[in-house]
C-alpha cells in the first residue's frame, strides 16, 4: 500500500532544451500544448508538442511547416508570438507566447454582448493585427472568436495560423487563393463559391462576423442545415439588432457585403468614423528579419541539430508514519547489530541533496565491480560476477521526508543475503559523510 502511494507521488520534471515542461493546457489530434518555463529567463511560455509520425501519416508535415514559417514572419503585439522551434527524432516543439487571459469567445459566451466601446477596442486591435499580417503577405483564413485570445492586461492576440496562406500560394493566372477552408459561420461567400478569392477581403468578412458577435452576443448567420447556412451567407441575410448604433450598423453592413468587389477594404475600415473613435495604433518596434534556421533544423534529420527530452524526477515522498516506523534502521550502526545480520534491506537518513546521494552511491559501487542502472532517484546495482546464489542485485531508492531530509533504502533484489551484507558494509565506509547523525550521536563512530 505504502509502495503504491510512494510510486504515485513521484514527480518528474521534463526538459526540452532550456525549457522545463509543466502541465498540459490543451490537446488535439496531433499535438499537446504545455505550459513551460524558460530556465534562463524564468519566463513562462506555451510549448506546442507535435507528433512527427502522426502528421507524416496524415500528410500534414508541410502544412505545419507553413504555419510555423508564417508565424515567424509576424511580430505584432496583437498576434501570439512564436519564439523558436525545436525538433527531436519524434517531436516538433513550437515555443509560443503564453497568453493567460483565455479566449474572447468565453467572455461573450459567459457575459453575452459587450458594450460598444469595449467591442470597438477589440475590433481595432483585430483590424490592426490583420492589416499587419496582410502587409506581410499572410492571410489567416480562419478568424473566429475561438482564435482570439486575451493577455492578462485584456489585449487581444490572434492565434492559430494552421489554415493560413502566404502570397506565394496565390495562383499566377488569376491572383487568387483557391483552397476552401475556414469555419462555416465565419467564412466569406466567395470562399464557398469555389471560384477563387482575395485572402485579405475574405479575412475582413470574418472580422465583420466577429464584430457582429461582440455587439450582438450571437452569430449573424446560423442554421443547422449547412446548405441553408451557406444560402444565408451568400445572400448576406442578417439583421442588426436595435441596440447597434448607426455607425456600427453602417460599418458591419459595408463589411458583410457578399460582393467582394464592392466590399469595404481594410484601409477603408481604418478611416471609418466609428472605427476611429478613441483609436490608438499600437507602438512597437519590429525585430530584425526572422530567421527560419531553427525551422529547417526542427524539420530536418541532422542529429546534431535535434534536441532530446530529458527527464528529471523528484524523490518520492515518505510520510511521517513511515518515517517513524523505520526509525531503528536510520543509523548505520543499527544495521550491523547481530540480530539483523540476515536482513535483506536497510535504510539510512541523509541531509544531502538527492542527486548527490545517488551519485555518491554510484561512485562507491562502481569500484566494487557493480554495473549501474539509474532512473530518476531509483538505481539498480548488479554484480556481473555470480556469487553463491547467482548475481547480487541491489535496488536503491531515495525518498523525501522533508525538503532537507531524505531516507535512502537499499534492498537485496537478487542473490545471497550475506553477500548483500558484506557489500553494504564496504559501501558504508564510503558513505559516512552522507549519513545523517543526530546531534547527540557520535559522528565518529564506525559501523
Amino acid at each position: 500500500m505504502y509502495r503504491a502511494k510512494r510510486a504515485a507521488s513521484l514527480k518528474v520534471k521534463r526538459r526540452v532544451g532550456k525549457y522545463e515542461l509543466g502541465r498540459a493546457i490543451g490537446e488535439g489530434t496531433f499535438a499537446k500544448v504545455r505550459i513551460a518555463k524558460n530556465m534562463e529567463t524564468e519566463e513562462h511560455v506555451a510549448i506546442k508538442i507535435i507528433d512527427k509520425a502522426k502528421v507524416k501519416k496524415h500528410k500534414l508535415f508541410e502544412q505545419i511547416r507553413r504555419e510555423i514559417c508564417t508565424m515567424k514572419l509576424i511580430q505584432h503585439p496583437n498576434v501570439v508570438r512564436l519564439y523558436e522551434v525545436m525538433g527531436s527524432r519524434t517531436k516538433i516543439y513550437i515555443v509560443l507566447e503564453f497568453v493567460m487571459g483565455g479566449e474572447l469567445h468565453d467572455i461573450v459566451a459567459t457575459s453575452g454582448r459587450l458594450k460598444e466601446d469595449e467591442a470597438c477596442r477589440y475590433f481595432q486591435q483585430l483590424i490592426n493585427a490583420v492589416d499587419y499580417c496582410h502587409s506581410r503577405g499572410v492571410y489567416h483564413r480562419d478568424l473566429k472568436l475561438e482564435n482570439l485570445l486575451l493577455d492578462i492586461a485584456g489585449n487581444l492576440k490572434i492565434s492559430d495560423f494552421g489554415l493560413s496562406a502566404i502570397s506565394d500560394q496565390v495562383k499566377q493566372n488569376d491572383g487568387l487563393l483557391h483552397t476552401i477552408c475556414g469555419t462555416p459561420n465565419y467564412v466569406a461567400p466567395e470562399v464557398i463559391d469555389d471560384k477563387g478569392y482575395d485572402g485579405a477581403l475574405a479575412d475582413l468578412w470574418s472580422c465583420g462576423v466577429i464584430l457582429f458577435v461582440l455587439l450582438a452576443g450571437y452569430l449573424p448567420f446560423e442554421d443547422d442545415n449547412i446548405a441553408s447556412l451557406y444560402k444565408k451567407i451568400s445572400g448576406a441575410q442578417f439583421t442588426c439588432p436595435s441596440w447597434f448604433s448607426a455607425g456600427a450598423k453602417k460599418l458591419i453592413t459595408r463589411i458583410l457585403d457578399p460582393n467582394p468587389s464592392t466590399r469595404i477594404t481594410v484601409p477603408q475600415v481604418l478611416k471609418d468614423p466609428w472605427f476611429k473613435k478613441g483609436y490608438k495604433p499600437p507602438a512597437f518596434d519590429e525585430k530584425c528579419q526572422a530567421s527560419l534556421d531553427d525551422v529547417d533544423a526542427a524539420f530536418g534529420d541532422s542529429e546534431e541539430l535535434l534536441v532530446t527530452e530529458e527527464m528529471e524526477g523528484q524523490p518520492a515522498s515518505m510520510n511521517a508514519f513511515e518515517f517513524i516506523s523505520m526509525n531503528k534502521g536510520l543509523n548505520l550502526d543499527n544495521f550491523f547489530e547481530s540480530d539483523e545480520k540476515y536482513k535483506r534491506e536497510t535504510r539510512f537518513a541523509s541531509q544531502c541533496p538527492p542527486k548527490e546521494i545517488i551519485n555518491r552511491i554510484e561512485e562507491a559501487a562502481k569500484p566494487l565491480g557493480f554495473d549501474i542502472q539509474k532512473k530518476n532517484y531509483k538505481m539498480l546495482m548488479e554484480n556481473p560476477k555470480a556469487g553463491r546464489k547467482g548475481n547480487l542485485n541491489v535496488a536503491t531508492e531515495v525518498f523525501q521526508v522533508a525538503p532537507s531530509l531524505h531516507v535512502v533504502e537499499l534492498k537485496k533484489a537478487k542473490g545471497d543475503t550475506l553477500e548483500f551484507q558484506n557489500f553494504y558494509r564496504t559501501l558504508s565506509t564510503e558513505l559516512k559523510d552522507v549519513v545523517w547523525v543526530c546531534n547527540d550521536e557520535d559522528r565518529t563512530s564506525t559501523p
